[in-house]
């Protein structure tokens, strides 16, 4: 059996040895040729090396406003109430971010400011009817709560009606799509809170500091 021959025998290439000119590439001599001279730049010279037309920065335009609303909804009867109103195809505007919680009376003076403070235009409280709270007193706290931030907030400028608090069973969907295109319209008409970094322009506030400085919380 005669063995196979390599694809490529082992002789010398017919270039080999050979000199080939230099190539010349058009496109970088023209580049090359076009090019302006360096020159040194003495040291009291301030002649731009570039002539370039003054740019004015302008804050991106951050269009139409979307307002961001935190809805803090109870276990038992408000995020029922919205599970209900979105399995019944009810509509209502998406600028609602529902928070699930055990209780109303579970939701501190600090998450409410905490909200407002990281850019949330307004804040909806959502829990049981007065009397139907299935922790007792959780729902009359959060309403006593929900009073005193009211005024707090006008107080430090970020305006109370940018609060809400209701109360509704599960079974009452539409009433929760009511209040929620409630607190929609009110932001809407007051316009993008003042720590809304999506929307600059205004004075901020720290709504924190302030509180402490009141002397606590109900």
């Amino acid at each position: 059996m005669s063995q196979s021959r390599p694809y490529f025998p082992n002789t010398t290439s017919p270039l080999a040895g050979l000199k080939l000119p230099a190539l010349k590439n058009p496109v970088v001599e023209e580049t090359a040729s076009a090019a302006p001279s360096a020159r040194p730049i003495p040291d009291d010279d301030k002649t731009p090396i570039v002539d370039t037309p003054a740019l004015v920065l302008k804050t991106a335009d951050p269009g139409p406003f979307k307002a961001k609303i935190i809805a803090f909804c109870c276990n038992y009867c408000a995020y029922a109430a919205a599970d209900l109103a979105g399995s019944r195809r009810m509509q209502y505007p998406a600028e609602i971010r529902v928070i699930h919680v055990p209780c109303t009376g579970k939701v501190e003076p600090e998450h409410i400011l905490g909200a407002f403070e990281k850019g949330a235009d307004g804040v909806l409280i959502a829990g049981c009817l007065e009397g139907g709270c299935h922790f007792l007193e959780g729902n009359l706290r959060a309403k006593k709560r929900s009073n005193f931030l009211k005024k707090t907030l006008d107080e430090i400028g970020l305006q109370g009606e940018r609060l809400l608090m209701v109360n509704l069973s599960a079974a009452m969907a539409p009433t929760f799509v009511q209040r929620v295109n409630e607190i929609v319209e009110t932001v809407h008409r007051l316009g993008p809170s003042p720590l809304n970094k999506d929307y600059p322009g205004r004075a901020a506030a720290d709504p924190s500091e302030l509180l402490q400085q009141k002397g606590g919380t109900p």
